[in-house]
């Protein structure tokens, strides 16, 4: 927990329902099922009720929409701003607002049943002319063409009518009593032969509709008579209702993941189906014996996605310390050995569970024979620990992390004493599984399940990291108990992100318990060896330089500048490391954190050392290096960190840059006195290798959702390369790099991991059982045990004939002033709520929505309190004034890691302002301001691992389920502090009408809703576009004559060995890719194929070689470490010098961007006249 986060009182569930109050309230008006609103049964507005209130009434059928327009409503949430995240179509013509004057709701009936008892309530305004008079502009009574001043009297109305099931009566329909013209009709139709097979014989559809058919008032101030107000429909069937069943998933033949969806979610349910609103449903009973009577329409549904939390296993030892000290294999095994015969029982408990149908019979079979053999492999990991290596190396990652876990959370590990919770660091059941597991894979590294992918599938928030954490300590130690002095030496681990945000995130966490390594071996020398454990970043230019720079070189972006610039003025300059504090003792960086080795003229090296005098990475003469953090590129290439982060993007550097081969293990062959060289390296002072290095042992990728699309074609065309150039043969076997992946939202796993990775079995963990509610290892709470936290809750809201513009403004205003309000009363349960967090699906929905937030959010909750009604008690405590910062904080790509990294600070920063200035000042620390409203896009999907976050606006229905569950968890990440997410809907798109009218229904089983991802890496297209950059890749770094920049006129004469080795590479990687596919033609088509270009691209190498006139020679890159310009081999996709390349020159282009598939290319359309117009300037691919 950061220093000065309020730990609130398990008080914010209500602070978090009255905002939801506050929100309906605002929008739709009094609920009459709420006993909250009873007192505003007679309300009285100063304005016209459709002014007040944004949704929930329905207009005449025969009226003139225009007539009740919002004054803003042809304004819309755009940007001229430029975006390089994918943006909706451009909305085209201003649409004539259109304003709903029915909504319905359709049910499935049983054959028994003869009629429906429908219930209609509504409220009506009533216009009294008043005396005029002078008033706040905001509350001041509206008044039109010099007419009198109006006031308007809320009136509830109530009236029930029977609809028989007979298809001429319910199309005749029946005016309701007293109303003046609203009718109930309906629609009756036979389920058609598709439909029936889940549902009881003779079960008919039933679609009910409330229409207003009152007479339309012609404009004028009391046009608003004739509208009703907070509309609703209730219908009751004495006989029941019948579910609407969903089909997907439910025979032998149908994709896994459907029949998965179908097996876990057989117990959730859809009784009906709103048209135009949404719809909630009375459900009584138990599971499996469930009853529902009564639908009614909602404008604002509501939805709580159940909490899955990690299970607890009695009797097993999960104290970190406590594995840490055990004294003995035997004792190790005593201790956790529960853990599996737990296991094994509740895989025979869940074999008993009666299952319907043979589908799911089948499924869940094979369900728990995975787990079975999941539980195999715990006991096997277990018994490995026989090996005096593998004991020592699991006792000291458990050490190592829990000391990491002290280091990050002191206040939570700290004895009670001395003012902590004193808990002591433990594992989580399914984290300690997932370790033990894995064991053989590194253990053994012939072993079988070494080439087996292990998906961690768990929910945000769950402890993913710190299970994969603890498998990459247990690898660096054991890497160095096995492989003695510079044996262990390079790259172990490789961790790989897909964005910027996620990659810095985690570097903090991993840092600490490389730190915590690095203390083990000052103690341990001998048995840890003499290279230290350190953590390299290796990522862009705009993160951390790629070299250091000399004095003749005054290149901002090189390492020694930024040192230079931060030591001159360290509050006004970005830090040279995206970190601000020690990742160990938490002490901010300041002035001299940074140095430079061997001086500021011609450094080699970039220090980081911390200034409390009680870390144990302060400067000392035994201990000169500092902290184990490597981020120049020049520097990691020279000392290859044990543990290496990057992101994807940064392996297009592969043929670019012939150092990038060493942190894969490639032709390391001399030691430096400060690291390693290759080929590429002068061999000035170095000293041949007995050996080579050993190539990374195991490779996480994180989020793997993420790999998709046309990012993750590329990524896994360029894995052809890194998986190939990281083999190594042991004991006559091909062994390649462990790899573990991880992720929240997955779908078709298995040919997503084949097309990334080319492994042919993945395994998920924890293995998913029959029941959703658990897997052994997690399990999921029911809504209404809220003991151990309170479930997020989703509302959908929805404006027909309103902007979203307008939908925006008022909600925000709505929850920013009810959560002001609720601050006032109990500033720490209110505080997760106090920071408004708006998610938006491009940078130009998020361009237009900053203008309305710093100028006319800002204006109107600065005055929320004057929003009065006029009777009685009326509800002015819903909403107070508050005053939010002028500028938002952004979380987008288009922001500088340095300003993301203060906005996540900010974020932390609670508005308890005097527990936060107090914390602060105790550092001796400036202030920073907390954050009202934070505007986002989907850089946050991943990465933003913030607990005191409770509240996320959402604008526009995401376009996959899997980054809306993603971004969505973002907030009510603690149990104490549950989530409210908010959903705009815009009405009139299709794709969100839909979300609103079966809100209840997706949320409730919205993990069964994640789309499959597409991963095509052996396309055609992709083909073009990577080949060329995969293929000299593979040459490069695995002949050392082509390593080094001039290697690259060194062709010939390796030029046949080097063809067949990358043309064998990409075939075998093809078939792995394309195994089980059915066309084995197009296989061999696609095999010949790449041989051939394999083999025109080296011919074309070769000539390019042959017409080099001899005066600048070849190289790589035009500059690249040879001090003088050569002529580029690669180019870059938009390079100039391609407008004057041969047909050979121009077959190497080569992108330094995994996302640049697509160039920028101009849409012009030529009018009638001839005129032409830009109509679109996007990126493919971004």
């Amino acid at each position: 927990m950061a220093c000065g986060t309020v730990r609130p009182a398990m008080h914010a569930a209500p602070v978090r329902d009255r905002l939801i109050h506050a929100l309906r309230l605002d929008l739709v008006g009094p609920d009459p099922l709420d006993p909250r609103d009873l007192r505003l049964a007679e309300e009285v507005l100063e304005v016209p009720p459709t002014h007040w209130y944004l949704t929930g009434f329905l207009v005449p059928s025969g009226a003139v929409t225009e007539l009740f327009e919002d004054p803003s409503a042809d304004e819309v949430i755009t940007s001229a701003a430029s975006s390089d995240e994918e943006g909706d179509a451009d909305e085209g013509p201003a649409r004539r607002p259109v304003f709903p004057s029915s909504l319905g709701v359709t049910v499935l009936v049983r054959a028994e049943a003869k009629r429906l008892h429908v219930t209609a309530r509504w409220a009506t305004y009533a216009p009294e002319a008043v005396a005029p008079k002078a008033a706040d502009a905001e509350a001041a009574p509206v008044e039109r063409g010099g007419l009198p001043l109006l006031r308007w009297t809320r009136e509830p109305h109530e009236a029930q009518v029977a609809l028989a099931l007979d298809s001429a009566a319910m199309r005749k329909g029946a005016v309701l009593p007293g109303s003046g013209g609203l009718v109930v009709r309906g629609v009756m139709r036979p389920l058609r032969e598709d439909e029936r097979a889940q549902v009881p014989a003779g079960t008919c559809v039933v679609t009910v509709f409330l229409v207003n058919q009152r007479p339309p008032i012609g404009a004028g101030p009391d046009q608003d008579r004739a509208v009703i107000f907070q509309a609703e429909l209730e219908v009751h069937s004495s006989e029941g209702f019948v579910q609407r069943p969903n089909v997907r998933g439910a025979h032998l033949d149908d994709e896994p993941d459907e029949r998965m969806g179908d097996l876990q979610y057989r117990d959730a349910f859809e009784y009906a189906v709103g048209h135009g609103v949404s719809t909630h449903a009375t459900v009584t009973g138990a599971k499996g014996h469930v009853f529902c009577d009564t639908v009614r329409t909602t404008w604002t549904p509501s939805a709580q996605v159940e909490r899955v939390i990690p299970s607890e296993v009695r009797g097993c030892e999960l104290g970190m310390d406590a594995l840490a000290a055990m004294d003995a294999p035997a004792t190790l095994r005593a201790e956790v050995a529960p853990m599996v015969h737990h296991y094994r029982e509740w895989i025979a408990q869940q074999r008993q569970t009666p299952l319907d149908t043979p589908a799911r019979v089948d499924l869940s079979g094979f369900l728990l024979d995975e787990a079975a053999r999941a539980c195999d492999r715990i006991e096997a990991g277990l018994g490995l620990t026989d090996d005096p290596a593998v004991f020592e190396a699991f006792r000291r990652a458990n050490r190592a992390m829990a000391d990491a876990a002290r280091q990050r959370s002191p206040e939570r590990y700290r004895s009670k004493d001395e003012g902590g919770d004193g808990k002591a660091p433990t594992w989580r059941p399914f984290q300690l599984a997932f370790v033990l597991m894995n064991v053989a894979s590194l253990a053994v590294p012939t072993h079988a399940e070494r080439d087996v992918v292990d998906l961690i599938f768990f929910p945000t928030g769950g402890g993913k990291t710190e299970a994969y954490l603890g498998l990459a300590a247990f690898a660096l130690v054991l890497r160095r108990l096995r492989n003695p002095g510079l044996g262990s030496a390079g790259v172990a681990v490789l961790m790989r992100y897909t964005l910027r945000l996620l990659t810095l995130d985690q570097l903090g966490r991993a840092a600490t318990l490389v730190c915590a390594l690095e203390l083990q071996r000052r103690e341990d020398v001998e048995r840890l060896g003499p290279q230290r454990f350190s953590i390299g970043l290796w990522v862009g230019k705009a993160v951390s330089p790629l070299r250091f720079g000399t004095d003749k070189d005054h290149d901002e972006s090189t390492a020694r500048e930024r040192v230079i610039a931060y030591n001159r003025d360290p509050n006004g300059s970005p830090s040279p490391l995206p970190l601000d504090k020690c990742p160990w003792c938490r002490e901010p960086f300041g002035q001299d954190t940074f140095f430079l080795a061997p001086d500021n003229y011609a450094p080699r090296q970039m220090r980081v050392r911390c200034h409390a005098p009680a870390c144990a990475f302060r400067w000392s003469r035994e201990w000169p290096e500092g902290l184990p953090i490597v981020t120049v590129d020049e520097e990691i290439y020279r000392e290859l960190p044990c543990f290496l982060i990057a992101t994807v993007d940064k392996f297009a550097a592969l043929p670019w840059v012939g150092r990038a081969g060493l942190l894969l293990g490639r032709n390391v062959t001399h030691r430096l006195p400060d690291g390693f060289s290759g080929p590429a390296d002068s061999t000035d002072g170095a000293t041949p290798l007995a050996t080579p290095l050993l190539p990374p042992d195991l490779i996480i990728q994180d989020e793997l959702h993420l790999i998709s699309g046309p990012l993750g074609t590329m990524v896994g065309l360029y894995e052809t390369a890194i998986d190939a150039l990281s083999a190594r043969t042991v004991a006559g076997k091909v062994v390649r790099p462990k790899i573990v992946a991880s992720t929240a939202t997955v779908r078709n796993a298995q040919a997503q991991v084949r097309a990334l990775f080319a492994r042919s079995s993945v395994r998920v963990f924890p293995p998913p059982g029959p029941n959703r509610a658990t897997s052994f290892f997690a399990e999921t709470l029911p809504l209404k045990q809220t003991k151990l936290g309170h479930p997020r809750t989703y509302v959908g809201v929805a404006a027909p004939g309103r902007s979203m513009k307008v939908l925006l403004l008022r909600s925000y205003v709505a929850l920013l002033g009810a959560a002001q309000q609720a601050h006032a009363e109990d500033a720490a349960s209110s505080d997760p709520y106090m920071t408004l967090v708006g998610y938006f699906n491009s940078l130009r929905e998020l361009g237009g929505a900053r203008r309305i937030v710093e100028d006319e959010v800002r204006q109107k909750v600065g005055r929320a309190d004057r929003r009065r009604r006029l009777a009685g008690r009326s509800g002015d405590e819903e909403l107070a004034a508050r005053t939010i910062a002028y500028d938002c904080v952004e979380l987008t790509s288009r922001e500088t890691t340095e300003r993301i990294k203060i906005a996540k600070e900010r974020l932390e920063v609670p508005f308890d302002a005097r527990a936060a200035a107090g914390a602060k000042a105790a550092k001796g620390r400036k202030q920073r301001p907390p954050v009202d409203v934070a505007l986002a896009s989907n850089m946050i999907s991943v990465g933003l691992d913030i607990e005191r976050l409770g509240l996320m606006v959402v604008c526009g229905q995401p376009k996959t389920a899997a980054e809306y569950i993603q971004a969505s968890s973002r907030v009510g990440r603690s149990a104490d502090r549950p989530g409210l997410v908010v959903t705009l809907l815009n009405a009139h798109r299709p794709r969100d009408r839909s979300h609103l009218e079966h809100f209840e229904a997706f949320h409730q089983s919205f993990y069964r809703a994640v789309e499959a991802t597409s991963v095509t890496p052996f396309s055609p297209r992709a083909i073009d576009r990577g080949l060329p950059a995969v293929a000299v890749a593979l040459a490069r770094l695995s002949e050392p004559e082509l390593t080094s920049p001039e290697g690259a006129g060194s062709l010939a004469s390796v030029k046949a060995r080097v063809t067949e080795y990358v043309a064998d590479t990409l075939v075998r990687r093809a078939e792995a890719h394309r195994t089980g596919a059915p066309a084995d033609e197009s296989l061999d088509e696609l095999s010949q194929g790449l041989r051939a270009r394999v083999a025109t691209l080296f011919d074309a190498w070769a000539h390019v070689i042959d017409d080099d006139p001899g005066s600048k020679g070849i190289a790589y890159q035009k500059y690249e470490d040879t001090g003088r310009s050569a002529r580029p081999l690669l180019h870059m996709p938009l390079d100039e010098d391609l407008a004057e390349a041969n047909r050979y020159e121009r077959k190497f282009v080569a992108s330094r961007s995994m996302r640049d598939v697509e160039a920028s290319t101009d849409l012009m359309v030529m009018t009638r006249k001839g005129a032409a117009a830009v109509v679109a300037d996007e990126e493919e691919g971004k």
